[in-house]
């Protein structure tokens, strides 16, 4: 069903989900399989592959594709990625593609220029703007600290509107499947400005243990990323989050969930229950 409460308008042609197994693209893929649009997977281990690195890997990605979910990784700010955007959307428009959702970053210059390029294509576009997700404590770089009871980040007080991804999949899907949706930027954001103070709190309210917050210096906590041997993809993306876009200038909530789908966003401290009745956050024994 679609936000005016009509049938959804499925594509003809396939759905092409880039991304289609990180946090976003595995909930859009389900959620357009479950509603029987077909769908193809752009990763490099599908059948075809696609990799961004790699430009002769994208032409079978779109053959017989109406509509691409376009996800950068790690980030829309990350060097070259505008270029491999240029490119991509070129070769899309010549494939005959029609519709393209573009996931970008808020309060991000560099993704706003790959924002362009999508607007400027001649195709249906529709931008998602996100920045913080809820799921980075349950399925990225922060589980471990949940589980030691300590979140220890140099985030100072800075509020966000943290974001859940399955209320960014759900728009994502009805950009990619419905009318109404083209030629919109919605700025998707969690319901209220949380510090990491406050999604210490409601963790630990969620889980019935205490687990804590503590600043540290920002070259502290990079030199422990890079130490703990991560990839060099994932240290360049936290230390861009927490020294570049963790500056205030995202300190605002919005409106984009509401628009789009008509319901208001997730709290975190809802998700924060849900995925504490998993089990997942249990403590680490010492």
């Amino acid at each position: 069903m679609n936000r005016n409460g009509n049938p959804s308008s499925q594509q003809a042609g396939h759905v092409l989900v880039l991304g289609g197994t990180g946090k976003t693209g595995r909930r859009i893929a389900a959620r357009l399989h479950a509603q029987g649009t077909p769908i193809r997977i752009g990763s490099r281990s599908a059948s075809p592959s696609f990799d961004w690195n790699n430009g002769a890997s994208w032409d079978a990605c779109l053959e017989g594709v109406e509509a691409v979910y376009i996800s950068y990784a790690p980030d829309l700010a990350m060097p070259g990625a505008k270029d491999a955007i240029q490119a991509f959307v070129h070769l899309a428009k010549r494939h005959g593609v029609r519709r393209l959702v573009l996931l970008s970053g808020r309060g991000e210059a560099e993704a706003q220029a790959c924002e362009r390029i999508v607007q400027e294509s001649g195709m249906d576009w529709t931008i998602l703007r996100a920045s913080w997700f809820n799921q980075n404590f349950s399925e990225g770089a922060f589980v471990e600290m949940v589980q030691a009871g300590q979140i220890t980040l140099p985030a100072g007080d800075t509020p966000e509107p943290f974001v859940d991804v399955d209320d960014i999949a759900e728009v994502a899907v009805a950009a990619l499947t419905e009318p109404g949706h083209a030629g919109e930027v919605y700025e998707v954001t969690g319901p209220r400005l949380m510090t990491f103070a406050d999604i210490a709190s409601e963790l630990s309210k969620a889980t019935d243990r205490e687990i804590g917050y503590a600043q540290i210096p920002h070259e502290a906590f990079i030199a422990g990323v890079e130490a703990s041997g991560a990839p060099k993809e994932v240290v360049w993306m936290l230390d861009y989050l927490l020294s570049t876009v963790l500056d205030g200038r995202n300190a605002h909530v919005n409106d984009g969930i509401q628009r789009a789908l008509g319901r208001p966003p997730k709290d975190f401290a809802d998700y924060a229950r849900e995925v504490a009745a998993t089990s997942l956050w249990k403590a680490i024994a010492a």
